[in-house]
């Protein structure tokens, strides 16, 4: 029988610190738990929101229905050749702990993306990406239940359609739900330490052996001097994408702002780094009342306490529009609107 909680307090359920109700919750933990949960809400027709982590979304209201908290744990090594070995995690696994088992095991691949918040079965959604990796480079495949026809489908990464910060699962919201996720890494593999900072960082050292562990610790210490800790000061993480623009626009840019920064796509455009244009329109350490943006990362938004949804949309249609207005460049939001 599964525990159901009726007017749930969210607060702990997402990232921000947003206190919003869900009509009802229900924390599952195996797949046979899913499959009961979306039968009694669709006994009851309730719509249904899938939570992981809640580090990708803004709570903008009450959210009515059933919500489902996924928790199902697990992890395995399910592949081993001389070169590579793939390894199974459950949806409701904490990315970082998995980071840090990679690194047990001494695999290599999933350094760069250190301390990155949320769950396992999120990252395939937003294809989560640091410091010159993302996560489709050790993508292998994933198990997902099509709600549509009920089957449960095994996605190969061309499967999910990835692209920067998007996903198949991100174009078709609440279709699919994401139970295990496979990744493939390298037993014998090589750092990726050329994004700065974290190139320099790497300089500082003075190794010349790949060593991932090594990586995963300066990746750390980087986002911790940067990034405030959600259990201390409520955020989402990065806030908003690196716009992509064209060859054209970026040189328009730089005839006003020669040091803008900015990295070579494979499809001929460039990636501008969305931090620096919010810093340059004077955002950074900005506040108002339970809202600002990090004084340390101008791509984060914050919820100093008391916070609603809509305080932290409307600070980001702000910031929007003043970049939009002065650089002539479109800010997209990373975090999914719930409620």
């Amino acid at each position: 029988m599964l525990a159901m909680r009726e007017q749930a307090d969210l607060r702990s359920y997402n990232t921000l610190g947003i206190t919003e109700q869900a009509e009802r919750l229900i924390e599952i933990g195996s797949d046979r738990e899913l499959l009961a949960a979306l039968a009694t809400a669709q006994a009851g027709g309730w719509p249904v929101t899938i939570l992981g982590g809640g580090s990708n979304v803004v709570v903008s209201g009450p959210l009515g229905g059933l919500v489902i908290a996924m928790r199902s744990r697990g992890r395995r090594v399910v592949q081993r050749t001389a070169d590579r070995v793939v390894i199974e995690g459950e949806a409701g696994e904490n990315w970082h702990d998995l980071v840090n088992w990679s690194l047990d095991l001494g695999l290599f691949g999933l350094e760069n993306l250190s301390l990155i918040p949320g769950t396992l079965g999120a990252a395939p959604v937003q294809n989560i990406g640091a410091y010159g990796v993302e996560l489709q480079e050790v993508f292998h495949s994933l198990d997902a239940l099509d709600r549509d026809t009920g089957q449960i489908l095994r996605f190969e990464c061309a499967d999910c359609r990835f692209a920067y910060r998007d996903s198949i699962f991100k174009q078709r919201p609440g279709r699919y739900v994401i139970l295990r996720v496979r990744l493939v890494l390298q037993r014998h593999g090589r750092v990726r330490v050329d994004y700065a900072p974290l190139d320099s960082a790497w300089a500082d050292t003075g190794l010349r052996r790949a060593d991932a562990r090594v990586v995963a610790a300066l990746v750390c210490r980087i986002r911790r001097s940067k990034l405030p800790d959600p259990a201390v000061l409520g955020n989402a993480g990065s806030f908003f994408k690196n716009p992509l623009v064209s060859p054209a626009q970026l040189e328009a840019l730089q005839a006003s702002y020669p040091g803008i920064p900015h990295y070579a796509q494979p499809d001929g455009r460039y990636k501008v780094a969305a931090g620096w244009l919010i810093d340059q329109a004077g955002w950074k350490g900005w506040r108002e009342g339970p809202v600002g943006v990090h004084a340390m990362q101008a791509l984060v938004l914050v919820n100093h306490g008391g916070a609603r949804g809509e305080d932290i949309l409307s600070l980001a249609r702000r910031i929007g529009e003043d970049v939009a207005q002065r650089f002539g460049v479109t800010l997209e939001m990373e975090p999914q609107r719930l409620g």
